[in-house]
């Protein structure tokens, strides 16, 4: 029979290792947000289907410390949310089989407006230096793929980039088709730096791989010249952008989904 003395030590013990799971889990996701960039914004194509990931942001352990920024205290913290309900709609199903014709006049000058439940977030979109990039948004927000979708990651830590363009909102989705790489040697990207105010095409770290998922860079953030520029958010756009970074993301740890709850309730692609 256990005494009550037995009893006590034996709770106590397992307080002590529930104490050390938690350290130890604690220890595992600071080593992963402190290792070395290796995947970000990841997509794995399958088939014909591009199946977009959600890598582990990871910052490069040879730079100087004292350089990376920190994300405010705003950033990560619960905050409430800044955005309107979503308008009635749902969710198109659609899928192709191959990148559409570019059709678009790569002399023109193109117009992405994404009308959300936080705001709209107006794109200067560069067609001469991303034709197939700007050609797939202009036919897919032609098609209303992207409407009634959500904004599924926001990162705080690392990198600081708000991402979109996936139908299922769970970062596994796209058009069924990939796009080719583009305008890698920008002049923008310097020092290993997408400026605030990039939108940029997500990829698998391989050539060639985007498909519908994009990210907006809310706060210059340190990547490697490997994911496609192809548009420029206006100036009310980034305020939008802010406003959604400080509602914070949902796990605490600076990778994870937007508190704030961001639909893209219409995009748009205008000819100007």
């Amino acid at each position: 029979m256990v005494t009550q003395e037995q009893r006590k030590r034996q709770l106590a013990r397992e307080k002590f290792l529930r104490q050390q799971q938690r350290r130890t889990e604690a220890r595992r996701k600071a080593r992963m947000r402190n290792s070395v960039i290796a995947s970000v914004l990841g997509v794995v194509v399958i088939g014909s289907v591009a199946i977009y990931t959600t890598g582990v942001l990871k910052n490069d352990d040879k730079a100087d410390a004292s350089s990376q920024t920190t994300p405010s205290a705003a950033a990560t913290s619960k905050a409430p949310d800044p955005c309107e309900k979503a308008a009635a709609g749902s969710v198109k199903k659609l899928s192709w089989k191959k990148e559409p014709a570019v059709t678009i006049d790569k002399s023109a000058k193109y117009t992405m407006k994404l009308a959300t439940t936080c705001g709209d977030i107006d794109i200067a979109l560069n067609a001469s230096a991303a034709p197939h990039t700007v050609n797939s948004f202009d036919f897919l927000a032609g098609k209303g793929y992207f409407d009634h979708t959500k904004c599924h990651r926001l990162t705080t830590n690392g990198i600081y980039v708000l991402q979109c363009g996936d139908p299922t909102g769970s970062g596994s989705g796209g058009p069924g088709y990939t796009i080719p790489d583009e305008n890698l040697k920008d002049k923008s990207l310097k020092g290993g730096v997408y400026p605030a105010g990039t939108v940029a095409m997500a990829n698998t770290g391989q050539k060639h791989t985007g498909g519908s998922q994009f990210f907006l860079v809310y706060q210059d953030s340190q990547l490697p010249a490997s994911y496609t520029p192809f548009g420029t958010v206006s100036e009310s756009g980034m305020k939008v952008l802010k406003k959604i970074a400080a509602a914070g993301e949902s796990t605490g740890q600076g990778d994870g989904a937007p508190n704030a709850t961001v639909v893209i309730n219409k995009a748009t692609v205008t000819k100007s």
